[in-house]
């Protein structure tokens, strides 16, 4: 099984890949429960909690700067993908869009179909962190998350939530789906935080 679909990182790309991860031949698929199927003329991005109520389009996304991204992913399933292309909208301009209560210190991504995750305000405004709606120059398929998914390439992928729709901004932590299912609460690759201390 590993020879035929991951294989151990050698050479410079074992700087690249956190500790106990592998390298995928390929870009495997995983999914808790149905994948939601979105079209880009219904599909809405809420803000909500903390953050000044606002609802924007797929064509007010479209309308911000569009860059390409190069991005290495870690699955907390011990798979990595390095040099994953995407195209999309940078977290950071999307914030100039919204209103941000100075209280808000967290954050809970919400998707289509009932997915949930949090992260720090400061985790997801990383100049690194992009909305993905494009990946190796195709439509982001809806298997990896299309129309639009969040990537956070600094911690495990999920909290780079697929089929996001919406930003809650909070004044203290709540934890999401898997989060409060055992995962760690941030999931920092390169330190192994895959799943909480304090176990379910």
């Amino acid at each position: 099984m590993l020879g035929k679909f991951f294989q151990k990182p050698e050479g410079e790309q074992s700087d690249r890949v956190p500790p106990g991860q592998y390298l995928t031949k390929g870009f495997p698929v995983l999914t808790y429960g149905e994948t939601p199927r979105i079209s880009t003329e219904e599909w809405q991005f809420r803000v909500w909690g903390l953050g000044k109520p606002a609802t924007f389009t797929w064509e007010d996304f479209m309308a911000l700067p569009q860059f390409d991204f190069t991005a290495d992913f870690h699955c907390v399933t011990r798979w990595s993908k390095l040099d994953v292309k995407w195209t999309g909208v940078k977290v950071t301009d999307f914030m100039r869009l919204i209103e941000v209560d100075p209280q808000a210190v967290h954050v809970m991504e919400h998707c289509y179909g009932g997915y949930t995750t949090n992260i720090s305000l400061s985790d997801l405004t990383l100049e690194e962190n992009f909305f993905a709606h494009t990946l190796f120059g195709e439509p982001l398929p809806a298997e990896h998350g299309g129309p639009m998914r969040l990537v956070v390439p600094h911690l495990y992928a999920w909290k780079s939530a697929k089929w996001i729709n919406g930003l809650e901004f909070l004044d203290n932590e709540e934890l999401g789906f898997w989060e409060r299912n055992g995962y760690h609460r941030r999931g920092e690759p390169w330190a192994e935080e895959r799943y909480s201390s304090f176990g379910f």
